[in-house]
């Protein structure tokens, strides 16, 4: 009697390699911070604060500073890939680990395709551009899209060859993004300084307060400072993770502060009196609010075309390296997901260089998706910036739980004062939500419920063998705080009824500030226990063999 072997499942490649260096790893996140933010973001919030702007840079520096520290600690304590969306789950469990995991993939998959449109919005400027592009409205024609969406493919297709040629073609762009702003900065400021235009058009501060913490967030600084978590992302592939992530993260984003004040600073003063109008908001008689490419029209006004022809190159580079990082970034997201146990098993499968190829393609779907509803490059920096400061807010919350039930464990960076830090921080990230406004807040309520139902199809339909507890106690804060800030956002100055809100400007900022706080500590008591964390912690490391049995 012959003995027949039962089949063997199929062996699936779910191995990440350690191969990015220092350089590479810092370069990941400073490529991520100089995007298109620096190509537009100036010019976003002259028109939203006017010369006050200058005053919302420092404020959204200071405020990303004080994130990015809080993320620092984390990234050193546990270098997995997809940090970001992993904190949370080591703290809280399955039910917030797979919100703030849903929060922190939304955010990264969808700065690829901003990214894009800024690339097609300075290419206006070429004649063959003509018609991708609507100059008033930046909403893309039908031309504009397939070429959208073209250049969506070829992001993710460089993203194939592998983490350590990426990290290499990322560190060449980066230098060329470190080096165009720089000189724009000493060039404009030889050209033209004019600090009479401080009090030009409607005065230095036109929109009051309320005009400075909104250009933080819909004027585009938020979104310009984003970036420096991707060192979190790609920790999994460091080299050296405990020295590198933190120096990466803390390094990116000193220098991303320093120089994006500068660049408002130049474009404020460059400014030639006949391109501003009789105020900041509005085109009146002057030109600047029509730009399609700032720096580069206000290099070309003041007779300086060669600058104006290498930004316009730098406009296809720089916004072309921020969506190449940020397409990696969202894969080890949805890889890190994967292990976690909160959507399909497939977004773990690697191919032969090692790449998580499947979150790769589903990067590439929704990045093309975004395109349809939010064609232009602003209607997108608003949905952008709400999804991601959700995604920092899990990490202070995390770090409050680790400090509390893991006061021994290995820290590599040891933030100072995080007792005050942390809390501190997801009130500046909620306040970042309320600043955002309820129109854009709304868009990213329904994309959470979006989030939730894959998430919830995912368990119902046995996609991940892994099974995480979803742990109801430690998230109980949870959807208050979620429902909290809608309500508090709607019925604030930054909600549907204005100045007419129920409560006034100033005051909803206190409310927000104090809601933060009764939900931080509320998080602090409920977080799991020592050894719960310990156990979540040892159940999601990354895999050592690189090869585990998946049924075919």
């Amino acid at each position: 009697m012959t003995v027949t072997e039962a089949p063997q499942p199929k062996q699936r490649n779910t191995k990440l390699v350690r191969e990015v260096g220092i350089i590479g790893l810092t370069w990941a996140s400073m490529g991520s911070i100089i995007g298109s933010g620096w190509l537009f973001g100036p010019q976003e919030a002259l028109i939203a604060a006017g010369p006050a702007a200058i005053i919302s840079w420092i404020v959204g520096g200071v405020a990303i500073v004080v994130l990015a520290l809080v993320h620092a600690e984390l990234g050193g304590m546990y270098p997995v890939s997809g940090g970001t969306a992993r904190f949370p789950h080591y703290a809280f469990g399955g039910v917030a680990g797979a919100s703030f995991g849903w929060f922190a993939w939304l955010n990264a998959a969808t700065v690829a395709p901003i990214e894009v449109s800024a690339m097609l919005t300075y290419a206006g400027h070429y004649g063959f551009a003509d018609g991708w592009i609507n100059p008033d409205t930046a909403v893309l024609s039908f031309t504009g899209i397939v070429v959208a969406i073209i250049l969506m493919a070829v992001l993710t297709a460089i993203n194939f060859l592998g983490v350590k040629k990426l990290a290499a073609t990322n560190s060449a762009a980066t230098w060329w993004k470190i080096a165009i702003p720089l000189l724009t900065i000493l060039v404009l400021a030889l050209a033209n300084f004019d600090t009479s235009n401080l009090t030009a058009a409607n005065g230095f501060n036109p929109e009051g307060l309320k005009g400075i913490f909104a250009a933080v967030s819909t004027g585009g600084i938020i979104f310009s400072y984003l970036g420096f978590e991707q060192a979190d992302q790609l920790a999994g592939e460091s080299a050296n993770p405990k020295r590198d992530v933190p120096f990466a993260i803390i390094g990116s984003v000193v220098f991303g502060t320093i120089l994006y004040i500068l660049l408002q600073l130049c474009f404020l003063f460059a400014l030639p009196k006949s391109a501003i109008g009789d105020t900041w908001d509005q085109v009146g008689d002057g030109l600047y609010t029509t730009f399609t490419g700032p720096f580069a029209e206000i290099a070309s006004l003041l007779s300086i075309g060669w600058l104006a022809a290498i930004i316009y190159a730098d406009a296809i580079i720089s916004p072309g390296g921020t969506g190449l990082i940020y397409t990696t970034g969202s894969s080890r997201l949805a890889y890190g997901l994967s292990r976690n146990g909160y959507v399909p098993s497939a977004f773990e499968w690697t191919n032969k260089r090692n790449v998580p190829w499947v979150g790769l393609l589903a990067a590439f779907v929704t990045g093309c998706i975004c395109f349809l509803p939010f064609p232009s490059w602003q209607s997108l920096v608003g949905l952008i910036t709400s999804a991601s400061v959700l995604m920092y807010g899990g990490a202070p919350l995390s770090l409050g739980v680790f400090r509390r039930r893991l006061p021994d464990a290995e820290r590599p960076y040891r933030l100072p004062a995080a007792e005050i830090l942390s809390p501190l921080a997801f009130v500046i990230a909620n306040l970042i939500i309320l600043w955002t406004g309820w129109d854009t807040v709304w868009k990213l309520g329904v994309s959470i419920l979006i989030g939730y139902a894959i998430l919830v199809a995912n368990r119902v339909f046995k996609l991940n063998e892994h099974k995480p507890t979803l742990d109801w106690k430690a998230a109980s804060w949870l959807i208050p705080y979620l429902l909290g800030m809608g309500v508090i956002i709607y019925v604030s100055d930054f909600g549907p009824k204005g100045d007419d809100a129920l409560i006034g400007f100033g005051w909803d900022m206190f409310v927000v500030a104090v809601w933060s706080l009764v939900i931080y500590y509320w998080a602090m008591a409920v977080g799991l226990s020592t050894e719960k964390i310990e156990e979540m912690i040892g159940e999601v490391e990354e895999p050592e063999e690189g090869m585990e049995p998946v049924a075919h």
